[in-house]
C-alpha cells in the first residue's frame, strides 16, 4: 500500500506475518489468520472463525477496539468497485442486529474483490 493511498485511508492488503504477534493474545487455539487488510492504522482481519475489525484510537495508535464479528453474523455484503474517475472501492457488510452497514474503503488494487470472496467463502457455507 502506498503512502498517498494510505493517507487518503484507503485499504491495502498485509503480510500475515506483520499482524500475527499482535491477535497471538485475542485468537482461539485453533484459529488461523487468513487475511489481513489495513487502512491507515485499523485493520480488517480475516480468520477461519470470524471477522475482526480493529479501530487503533488516539494520537499513538496504542488504544484499540477489536470488533469480532462472527460470520453467521452477517447477513449480506456488497462490493462497490471503482468507476472512471473514482479512486476507491466501497464494501458494504450487514450485520443481523442492525439496518446500518459497516463500511470500509479500499484502494484500486483490486483487493476489494478479494475480501468479496472471502466474505462469500466464510460466509456460504
Amino acid at each position: 500500500m502506498g503512502l498517498f493511498s494510505g493517507l487518503l485511508g484507503n485499504a491495502g492488503q498485509i503480510d500475515l506475518a506483520d499482524v500475527e504477534e499482535e491477535f497471538g493474545q485475542i485468537l482461539l487455539p485453533d484459529e488461523k489468520l487468513q487475511q489481513a487488510y489495513k487502512v491507515i492504522r485499523d485493520l480488517i482481519v480475516f480468520t477461519d472463525k470470524r471477522l475482526i475489525l480493529v479501530d487503533k484510537q488516539g494520537l499513538t495508535g496504542s488504544k484499540k477496539e477489536f470488533m469480532s464479528i462472527p460470520y453467521r453474523s452477517i447477513v449480506r455484503f456488497s462490493a462497490e468497485t471503482k468507476g472512471h474517475f473514482d479512486l476507491e472501492s466501497d464494501l458494504h457488510i450487514w450485520l443481523s442486529s442492525t439496518d446500518t452497514a459497516i463500511t470500509k474503503t479500499f484502494n484500486k488494487d483490486g483487493s476489494i474483490l478479494e475480501v468479496q470472496k472471502a466474505l462469500a467463502l466464510y460466509c456460504c457455507r
